[in-house]
Formats: structure tokens, C-alpha cells, sequence
């Protein structure tokens, strides 16, 4: 159970989003029907009564129950961590914190370009670009083994508002994620990653079909249906 000071600061993360994105929007009918959506969506809500930092974990949860992605003892990196809801996720379902005695205690690794709050359980690499092979010299010094069962992606471009420019940003960011798990990949691991559909999603989905037994498409109900983002689940990494 999270001390008070820690659920304090972990809902503050989520209401600071909040209020810069609402401070953002001129006050139009389109805006205030988002902010009614948003104030209304189960999983927000959800999001405050179980302390968990962003709504995004539950997509993470959904696709954990169906397909046991995340297991106590296995190594988790997870990559655009920020603010750390995918990592309190991974904490929990690998065991990170030992939590569970009668079963083996995992690891989670996060990384983003952005400064991440301090999790228990979990060792995070802020300010760092994953594309760099600094980070990557790093991130395999803090691992326990060099190389990590899972790879999660939640990561996403900052986006420009050019539908075709901004997919295309996003299909570049998992392909660079997957050049990476070349190096860091356990064989037989998994790699969880977010795309936005469009016309070089196949691009991304062939290649991940070269180096792993199992590919598919997830669009967890927690990813709001006029989303066009989904997931590939990746398994079975045939890498050495």
C-alpha cells in the first residue's frame, strides 16, 4: 500500500496533466464536450481510486489478464515510461517489490526523455533518448542480466497534428525500439508496442513477424474508440 505522501504525489502527476492540456483548449463546444468525456471516463476514475499515476495502465492490465505478458521473476524495460503507470504495472504482476515470498522477484527498468517520479520497485533512467547507445551501454550496466524478458512501449512522438506525418514518426520509434531488442532481448522474449494505424503499419508489423513466432493486434477497451492507436504483442523472440 502506497504511503499517503506517495499516493499525494502520484495523483498529482495526473491532475497536472489535467490541467495544463484543459489550460491549453479555448473554451469551444468540442472542448468542453473532451473535458466532460474525460472527467466522465470510467478509467480516469478508476485511475484515482486504485493510485495508479495515468489511465494508460489499464491498457497494460487489460492485455496482462488475456495474455500474461508479465510474470514474477521475468526483467521488464519499460520504454517511454513517464509518468510511470506502465511501471507500477510491471512492478506488481513480476513480483519486483518480493512482495509474494513463495515467488520469484523480478526487475523493471524504466527510461523516457522525460523526468520520472521515483517508484518503489523499480529503477528508472530519466532524461535519457533511448535511441542513443549511451543509454543503451547504461541501461544493460543497470540490468541484472544485460538483457530483459519484456519490452513494453507505450511511447509516442510529440505530436504535429499531420495525421500521415505523426504515424509515420510513431512506426519510426517501434522500429528503432525493435533494432534495440537485437541487443537486449532475451530469445523467446516479448515486445509490447504502441502504433497508430495507418499506411506503414504493415511495414512494421512484417518486421516484427522476422523475428518473432507470434504477432498480433490489440486494441484494449481502455483506448478510447475514436483512438487510433493499438497495440502489437510480440512473442517468442527468435534472437539469440
Amino acid at each position: 500500500m502506497q504511503a499517503p505522501e506517495q499516493k499525494k504525489s502520484c495523483w498529482r502527476v495526473v491532475s497536472k496533466c489535467l490541467h495544463t492540456t484543459v489550460g491549453l483548449l479555448k473554451k469551444t463546444g468540442t472542448e468542453h464536450r473532451w473535458l466532460e468525456r474525460h472527467l466522465k471516463d470510467p478509467f480516469v476514475k478508476a485511475t484515482k481510486r486504485q493510485h495508479y499515476r495515468c489511465r494508460s495502465a489499464f491498457k497494460l492490465l487489460e492485455i496482462d489478464d488475456k495474455f500474461h505478458v508479465l510474470r514474477p521473476g521475468l526483467s521488464v524495460l519499460d520504454c517511454g515510461a513517464a509518468p510511470g503507470a506502465w511501471s507500477q504495472v510491471a512492478v506488481q504482476r513480476v513480483n519486483a517489490l518480493g512482495t509474494d515470498p513463495a515467488a520469484p522477484t523480478g526487475f523493471v527498468l524504466g527510461v523516457d526523455l522525460l523526468r520520472i517520479s521515483p517508484l518503489e520497485g523499480a529503477v528508472f533512467l530519466s532524461e535519457a533518448d533511448i535511441a542513443d547507445p549511451s543509454t543503451l551501454r547504461t541501461i544493460q550496466s543497470l540490468l541484472p542480466a544485460e538483457k530483459v524478458d519484456v519490452i513494453l512501449s507505450d511511447v509516442a512522438p510529440n505530436a504535429t497534428g499531420i495525421k500521415n506525418l505523426d504515424h509515420q514518426k510513431q512506426i519510426n520509434l517501434c522500429l528503432g525500439l525493435l533494432n534495440l531488442s537485437q541487443s537486449i532481448l532475451k530469445p523467446k522474449g516479448t515486445m509490447l508496442c504502441k502504433f497508430w494505424d495507418g499506411h506503414d503499419s504493415w511495414l512494421l508489423q512484417n518486421r516484427l513477424k522476422e523475428q518473432f513466432q507470434d504477432v498480433r493486434t490489440i486494441k484494449p477497451q481502455a483506448s478510447r474508440k475514436d483512438s487510433a492507436e493499438s497495440y502489437y504483442l510480440a512473442r517468442l523472440y527468435k534472437g539469440k
